[in-house]
C-alpha cells in the first residue's frame, strides 16, 4: 500500500506541478485557463508537498521503518481531510480513503 500511495502522490505532483495549466490539469480540476494561469504557482507549491509525501513514504518502505510509515500515512490522512473541507470531497476518497486503510493494515499486520 505504500508503494501505491507513493505512485499516487506523484502523479499528484506531477499534475499539479507541471501539467495544471494544461488542457490535463483545467479538465481534471474543472477550471477555466484564465485561473489556471494566476492559481499555477499555488499548485505547482501543493504539487511539491505532494512530491514530498511520496519521498517519505518511500523512503519509509525501504527502510521498513514502520513507525515513519505510519507518520507518512497519517499525514497524508489530514492532508486529505483538509482538502475535502477546503476544496473538494472527492480528496477524501482519493487521497485519505486509501491512506486509512493502509494505516488500519499497518495495525493488523502489528497485531497478528
Amino acid at each position: 500500500m505504500a508503494w501505491f500511495i507513493a505512485i499516487q502522490h506523484i502523479g499528484f505532483g506531477i499534475l499539479e506541478m507541471f501539467l495544471f495549466k494544461g488542457p490535463i490539469g483545467q479538465k481534471i480540476f474543472r477550471i477555466d485557463p484564465a485561473f489556471a494561469e494566476r492559481a499555477a504557482p499555488l499548485m505547482a507549491n501543493q504539487g511539491l508537498y505532494n512530491m514530498f509525501l511520496a519521498a517519505g513514504l518511500i523512503l519509509a518502505e525501504l527502510q521498513g521503518d514502520l513507525m515513519w510509515k505510519r507518520f507518512f500515512f497519517a499525514c497524508v490522512i489530514v492532508a486529505g481531510i483538509y482538502g475535502a473541507a477546503t476544496v473538494s470531497s472527492r480528496i477524501l476518497w482519493l487521497q485519505a480513503a486509501p491512506a486509512a486503510i493502509a494505516l488500519a493494515l499497518t495495525f493488523r499486520k502489528a497485531l497478528s
